[in-house]
């Protein structure tokens, strides 16, 4: 059955959370992707009962648990220890973005679910070959958190250990110093330690829910989300924007035709009604000429459709064939994912490296926010034949 006609007549209410699964980073995509191919072979009767309870919820996590296994287990990120160079697109201006926040007198803090075999060797990786002299990554943070377990992070405690030696082995500890390299913990913690709160601390994180919305509900940390994604859809914006202007302009031009149309249909209307009451478009017009505008007014709108339909269903396609652009749906509206960025993310960005291109004591405010009542137009009637600011100042 055809997605349209399955919810069509179903009003989708995304609050209701047990319903619905939100592929909020690359893991859930590889398990959409991995459910998809199951629920084909369940429904071929191909899955036996011992895999997993005979129901979608049921095989839905099963195949979770088997991502898990393959996360958690290690077999995953031995993989990628064994051949960084494969995994990893290492960027040469990120360690000295953050070397330029360091040294401007920022606290820099690293905080990961991953434990600490696995962030070192990435952390070399991607970062010694990049830092000036004999620098670490290291020698970047002012605390290092590993096995953080985000989201609970955000919101409990756990007990606090420190890592010790090299090859990660652990003693308990009660309050965390700086310099140090943890495990466990909790934000609240951090606060403690370094004696900063709320938003005095700006939380980078590149997933929306683990990181920036519960680091900004539970602890009223300022946000900023890493979109990677965000640069290509950035360029094909760019790219596509005189389709969209074309298109645009051609739906306007359907407003204005269906206007007049409705104009017409109207006077038509209390015509046969027997009421003088008149539109403007058809003040002249007798009751065939009426008649025949609104036919050719017809055919116009029906050949603007016939352009407008196929450029609707393109735009998106530079930078998705299938899903069409990450922060809107359709033509005016916001994706549900820039929803919920405005929502929860102070600042986003495609990469932290982008803050090179500010000064570490930059302070960056929100744009003017338009609201649907706001016009121009409006805006311009008050504004004629009185005095305005010479200085041009919003």
């Amino acid at each position: 059955m055809h997605g349209s006609e399955m919810y069509g007549r179903e009003l989708v209410d995304l609050r209701k959370e047990n319903r619905w699964e939100f592929l909020n980073t690359l893991f859930s995509v590889s398990e959409a992707v991995a459910y998809m191919q199951m629920v084909d072979r369940y429904d071929e009767g191909a899955i036996s009962a011992e895999i997993c309870p005979p129901d979608y919820k049921g095989l839905y996590k099963a195949v979770g648990k088997a991502l898990f296994r393959a996360h958690v287990e290690g077999q995953l990120k031995s993989e990628i220890m064994s051949n960084p160079e494969l995994f990893v697109e290492p960027d040469p201006e990120l360690p000295l973005a953050l070397l330029d926040q360091k040294e401007a007198g920022k606290k820099l803090l690293l905080i990961t679910n991953s434990d600490y075999h696995y962030t070192d060797k990435m952390m070399k990786h991607s970062f010694n070959r990049f830092l000036p002299n004999d620098m670490g990554w290291r020698d970047l943070f002012d605390m290092v958190i590993i096995s953080a377990r985000k989201p609970e992070f955000f919101q409990m405690s756990h007990p606090l250990y420190e890592v010790v030696t090299g090859e990660g082995l652990m003693r308990p500890c009660f309050k965390a110093r700086k310099g140090g390299l943890y495990s466990g913990g909790s934000a609240q913690m951090v606060e403690n330690s370094l004696d900063i709160h709320g938003d005095e601390i700006l939380y980078v994180g590149d997933h929306i829910y683990t990181d920036v919305s519960q680091s900004k509900v539970h602890q009223l940390w300022r946000t900023a989300l890493i979109c990677r994604e965000l640069e290509e859809e950035y360029s094909a914006l760019i790219h596509s924007r005189d389709h969209r202007a074309t298109l645009i302009e051609l739906i306007n031009q359907k407003e204005v035709v269906g206007d007049l149309f409705n104009q017409l249909r109207l006077a038509l209307q209390r015509r046969n009604t027997g009421r003088p009451a008149q539109t403007l478009a058809a003040t002249n017009m007798d009751d065939q000429e009426l008649t025949e505008s609104m036919q050719k007014l017809l055919i116009v709108m029906q050949r603007l459709d016939e352009k407008i339909a196929p450029m609707l269903e393109a735009d998106g396609e530079l930078f998705s064939e299938r899903w069409g652009f990450l922060s809107r749906a359709g033509l005016w509206d916001k994706s549900h994912l820039m929803r919920q960025i405005e929502k929860y993310a102070d600042i986003y960005t495609s990469r932290v490296s982008n803050f090179l291109h500010y000064t570490p004591f930059m302070y960056f405010r929100s744009q003017e926010q338009t609201l649907a009542h706001d016009s121009y137009s409006h805006y311009q009637a008050q504004i004629n034949g009185s005095a305005v600011d010479s200085t041009g100042a919003n």
